[in-house]
């Protein structure tokens, strides 16, 4: 049976993230396309966060799919390539992520888009691709949504996949991984990892639980430290982000990992996202993650009010960030401290609390973000049943735009008020001391990223000449 051909297409991020230029691989694209190749098809990836060569790639074959990214503020961007690709091509085209699997009818409607993979895409995509060359009922995969005789199919949720050592690493030699070379960690090249899948916590403001399963999984410490291996050797990465929603939830699987990582002898740095309250208990789990090579600990502090804390479900108090953030310390692990200002019923006053309380914290970096109402999370439900939504131009629904007014704030008052945390954090003496050269290289970088992004926008909208 004939090989399929598949272009897997990473739509360029326009958020934060692009501007303070960390740029990682599209792993969950990487992972498709591992499982697709490991059954003999041909797959190609294109990431428009590193590449521009975009109608060039989709223009070198008849593409038998096209698949697209689809989470929440690169919606509008990748519709507009699908949109193209559609009007130019007439190539079959599927698309997943959070944003997609929770808004089908408004994605397919579009008329751009074939296929919605609902969830974890490996498998789904395998059959999916698998039912269209040999011509059977569509409706017998599971996981996926379509349109039938103008109606919407949704079939039968597929199963999450248990074994996660059963996957190949994802197929990161079809990406450019010298280009993710300018985000650096501490003076080396950082490159990301997932060693889980999965999150049982349900918070408030996140859809992880709703798209990855509250059932969480995990790799072996030995498949895990094979790949980094793997990456170490094939492309010459000496610093990982361990980018699991939970990567601290079990600290006797952190501490095997570590365990191996010293037993190897790798000289690697890393960090991951934890839970202020994962640390506390597991003094032990600490101390050898430092001896691993952690040099740095994302933290969901989110704010200093027990009142905000309880409405975003964390589980935590003020008192336990200042505990997780000293234990880190004191075995010389530095956080990047994570707050969220414009709670519902978040005042002005708690606001400048919470940025008080980051400045006594004093991580090594802090991220504000105003809390962002995104498809699939109960704060979607709960902002739409109240009115408080202002617009859906998903665009700006990347945590540093205000698109909902809360009960005390209106959107410009909550962006100002961002702006202010920022600056507050950040210029004092001390800081401004650290982050000099830092926001030198990044103010002369900017217009370059800038025009850059304008670039690639505007040849999406162009489309292929």
């Amino acid at each position: 049976m004939k090989a399929m051909k598949v272009l897997l297409i990473n739509p360029p991020a326009q958020g934060v993230y692009d501007t303070v230029n960390i740029k990682l691989p599209p792993l969950g694209l990487a992972y498709i396309a591992a499982v697709l190749r490991a059954h003999g098809h041909h797959v190609e990836i294109i990431d428009l966060n590193v590449q521009e060569n975009l109608w060039e790639t989709v223009s070198k074959y008849q593409w038998d799919i096209v698949g697209l990214s689809g989470d929440t503020s690169r919606y509008p961007i990748s519709m507009k390539i699908a949109e193209q690709i559609k009007k130019h091509f007439g190539f079959t085209i599927f698309t997943g992520g959070p944003h997609v699997t929770f808004f089908e009818k408004e994605t397919l409607d579009t008329g751009y888009v074939d296929f919605i993979i609902r969830g974890e895409g490996e498998f789904i995509t395998l059959e999916l691709i698998d039912a269209i060359r040999q011509n059977k009922p569509l409706e017998s995969v599971r996981g996926i949504t379509f349109k039938k005789d103008g109606r919407i199919i949704k079939t039968l949720r597929a199963p999450i996949i248990r074994n996660l050592d059963s996957l190949p690493y994802p197929a990161r030699d079809l990406l450019p991984m010298e280009k993710y070379k300018v985000t650096l960690f501490y003076g080396r090249p950082i490159t990301s990892i997932l060693t889980s899948r999965g999150c049982p916590f349900n918070c408030y403001f996140c859809s992880s639980s709703q798209f990855s399963n509250l059932i969480w999984r995990t790799r072996s410490p030995k498949n895990i430290v094979d790949e980094m291996e793997y990456v170490i050797n094939k492309f010459d990465y000496h610093a990982f982000a361990f980018v699991d929603d939970n990567f601290t939830l079990n600290s006797k699987r952190v501490i095997e990992i570590s365990k191996e990582i010293v037993k190897r002898k790798l000289d690697i740095y890393w960090w991951a996202f934890s839970r202020v309250d994962e640390l506390l208990g597991h003094e032990d789990m600490v101390e050898w993650m430092a001896k691993s090579g952690c040099k740095m600990v994302f933290l969901g502090i989110e704010s200093v009010s027990k009142k905000v804390l309880d409405e975003y479900n964390k589980g935590i108090t003020a008192n336990d960030s200042i505990r997780a953030v000293k234990l880190l310390k004191s075995y010389g692990i530095d956080t990047w401290g994570s707050f969220i200002i414009g709670a519902l019923d978040e005042t002005k006053e708690m606001i400048m609390n919470t940025v008080r309380f980051a400045k006594l914290l004093d991580p090594r970096n802090v991220q504000f973000s105003i809390l962002t109402p995104f498809p699939g999370t109960r704060l979607y439900e709960d902002a739409e049943k109240m009115g408080v939504i202002i617009h859906k131009n998903w665009k700006y629904y990347d945590g540093a735009h205000a698109v909902m007014r809360t009960k005390y704030l209106e959107p410009h008052e909550i962006q100002k008020l961002l702006n202010m945390a920022y600056i507050s954090f950040y210029i004092r003496p001390k800081r401004l001391i650290k982050i000099m050269p830092t926001a030198i290289k990044y103010l002369i970088e900017l217009p370059p990223k800038r025009k850059r992004a304008k670039r690639i926008e505007e040849m999406i909208l162009r489309g292929p000449q």
